[in-house]
């Protein structure tokens, strides 16, 4: 498959004149089989799954279980119980949290001085609910700090994860520098002190083979429309065991097997942490998305995303007053260029971009302790995927080398 043909599956870049899209971090794409798989669930399965003993429901409920296992496969999990569908990534990690807060088990004990270790480069979905769970059980938050190209060392990894750590949380890939965080290394010294892992995969799922089972971790969230899904559907993992010993923070239908006046006793995994009705037309449009990534193949999408990553840094260089956070390698970036012009606060340059119908990100990307960290307010975030082009590089970097002349530089 070629950029023609992915671009091509694509109804956005079949109008007359798409815009340039270079936002692919915040939301990708859909493609025409994640659309119609959405539209067909809801012109003809369009039922509750679980809740009727008629032929239409049981369509439905297999349509949702389908596009369960279908994910499972796709993060290598030979067991779909360990899947729950979500709304997104923050709710995935949220659930996680005030899982933990109510359940009293002593695997997931959090006391006063225990650690919970994140990195500085955490988006705040990622973050906010740890200083929550910090700041309700007394234990300390504590930052791994990574060097100038964004990478966690070892001996970071060793001195901020002690013997008192309770929970590891880390993002995969970072949303700010496109920089893929050593988990491997991050989860090996967690378990080695019995510490909890939680992964934010949203920035990886889209871009990498992400082999879940391999990679050791206890919980691993992302969200659809990251990944050429639709919006809100999102995925947790999570361990078997470790699922079975929490606590569901949301009641309600579904999540049930028998109810008292008094108490109630919940449904087997995964069952009981999916109150209410379930999102199953977005199940539907994920698990298409899954398909339709495995023919792109990520081979291709590697390939495709370092060589217009390289063509934009390249281009960048050559400018006078830009700087480019993190890694000077365009393959340690995942299509992820995040940059400050001198003298230019980043929405005029995002408003700039946008005049010549090309989309930016520009802000604090929702990670405010690393922009702490590198010391600006904000910056401007160019992301790129394997259906942009060559052309609409080009294109973009032609308007960014007026920036600062239409500024008054």
């Amino acid at each position: 498959m070629t950029v023609h043909d992915i671009r091509h599956n694509i109804s956005f870049f079949r109008q007359e004149r798409p815009p340039v899209y270079f936002d692919n971090s915040a939301t990708t794409q859909q493609p025409d089989e994640v659309i119609r798989a959405v539209i067909n669930f809801s012109r003809y399965t369009n039922a509750n799954p679980f809740r009727g003993l008629y032929d239409l429901s049981g369509e439905a409920t297999a349509v949702y279980e389908a596009a369960r296992k279908k994910v499972a496969a796709f993060l290598n999990i030979s067991d779909p119980r360990q899947i729950v569908f979500t709304r997104n990534t923050t709710e995935s990690i949220n659930l996680v949290a005030e899982c933990i807060l109510r359940t009293n088990h002593s695997r997931f004990r959090i006391d006063p001085g225990d650690r919970i270790v994140v990195t500085v480069s955490e988006h705040h979905s990622n973050l906010l609910p740890w200083q929550r769970l910090a700041r309700i059980t007394g234990a300390r938050l504590v930052f791994m700090e990574p060097d100038s190209t964004g990478l966690i060392t070892d001996a970071e990894i060793e001195s901020r994860i002690t013997d008192r750590t309770k929970l590891v949380a880390a993002a995969h890939v970072s949303n700010v520098w496109g920089r893929v965080n050593p988990i491997d290394k991050i989860i090996l010294r967690a378990r080695s002190v019995g510490a909890l892992t939680v992964i934010d995969g949203a920035q990886a799922v889209a871009h990498m083979k992400v082999d879940v089972r391999n990679t050791g971790c206890d919980f691993y969230a992302f969200s659809g429309h990251k990944m050429l899904g639709p919006m809100g559907i999102g995925v947790l993992f999570g361990r078997a065991d470790l699922l079975e010993q929490l606590d569901p923070f949301l009641s309600g239908g579904e999540m049930i097997e028998y109810v008292t006046r008094e108490s109630a006793t919940y449904a087997p995994i995964p069952h009981k942490f999916e109150a209410g009705t379930v999102n199953a037309a977005g199940a539907a449009g994920l698990a298409a998305a899954c398909d339709y990534i495995d023919k792109i193949g990520f081979d291709y999408i590697k390939s495709q995303v370092n060589t217009l990553t390289a063509e934009v840094m390249n281009g960048m260089r050559e400018m006078e007053g830009i700087t480019v956070y993190g890694s000077r390698n365009p393959s340690e970036h995942n299509g992820i260029v995040s940059f400050s012009i001198a003298g230019c606060h980043p929405h005029d340059v995002a408003s700039i971009l946008n005049e010549d119908h090309i989309c930016v990100r520009a802000g604090h990307h929702c990670a405010q302790p690393l922009m702490q960290f590198l010391g600006i307010g904000s910056c401007v975030r160019c992301s790129l995927y394997a259906y942009n082009t060559h052309r609409e590089v080009s294109r973009f970097i032609d308007c960014l080398s007026r920036v600062r002349k239409v500024m008054g530089y």
